[in-house]
């Protein structure tokens, strides 16, 4: 998916809302154990009744990883299920890959070609040659880790180098490797202080902001200081807040619920 074609789906949606599947099988409701494939069911279920209010899904690949053999096929499941149903909506593999060489290259097509992911989550720790890989696919993004929600991003990331912090450094390294058509930033929401500052510092780049909701980010205070007029410029993540919304049989209704009162919220940005 292109920058053009991400905006235009978040104009016509009114929506930065993105959904993330961290679909965890000793969570998902007692009714959909018998199953063949419970992850597959849940997420199908999630994705119907959410897919009206949301722009993107983000499976975090932890989750179909553990699963071994099954896990796997369930993602590829739903990836062609959300594909075949739903082609407006941007995909996210939460993988947080970060290897050089023909190693990043093959992480690169297994989720650009093989599951046909619009993106997929970096780490910039080894520099240029695990990001490059990754770019320069038509329509596919890298998402690079700028300054994450979790609290250990104090320990590395938010130490001073010079007069910058070192998250700051990386993100302006990091920015002149692709450009806002094909890299994004992961940016957490509970880093309010510092959120101007780097939409300031980048004014153009796609943020994917995870950490609004059940790790205390504050979704209007994320979008006050984030927002691009007119092209959204953030994609909002919410896991846990949307699809465990109830562990009943009401489960879908009750995400659905969520994700269209999160999006109530961002009427007043469009």
């Amino acid at each position: 998916m292109t920058r053009r074609e991400l905006i235009a789906a978040i104009q016509k949606k009114r929506s930065v809302l993105c959904v993330g599947l961290d679909t965890d099988l000793t969570r998902i409701p007692a009714h959909l154990q018998q199953e063949d494939d419970p992850i597959f069911a849940f997420n199908k279920a999630i994705v119907d009744a959410t897919a009206p209010y949301t722009v993107a899904y983000k499976p975090n690949i932890a989750f179909y990883e553990a699963e071994g053999v099954a896990g796997w096929q369930s993602l590829d499941k739903i990836v062609k299920y959300i594909r075949q149903h739903y082609p407006d909506i941007f995909l996210i593999a939460d993988a947080k890959r970060g290897d050089i060489g023909n190693t990043a290259e093959r992480y690169a097509r297994s989720f650009f070609h093989t599951l046909d992911f619009d993106s997929v989550t970096l780490s910039p720790y080894m520099g240029k040659d695990s990001i490059t890989p990754f770019l320069g696919h038509e329509g596919k993004w890298a998402i690079v880790l700028g300054l994450t929600s979790n609290k250990g991003s104090a320990d590395v990331q938010q130490l001073s180098s010079d007069d910058e912090r070192v998250y700051q450094k990386v993100m302006r390294t990091v920015a002149g490797w692709g450009s806002e058509n094909d890299l994004m930033f992961v940016v957490g929401a509970t880093n309010e202080s510092d959120l101007a500052n780097i939409r300031q510092r980048f004014p153009r780049h796609f943020f994917l902001i995870p950490g609004v909701g059940a790790q205390g980010g504050d979704l209007n205070t994320v979008l006050s200081q984030t927002f691009i007029s007119g092209e959204g410029g953030v994609l909002i993540n919410s896991s846990r807040g949307i699809i465990y919304a109830s562990n009943d049989q009401d489960f879908a209704e009750a995400a659905g619920r969520e994700a269209k009162r999160m999006v109530g919220e961002m009427e007043g940005f469009f």
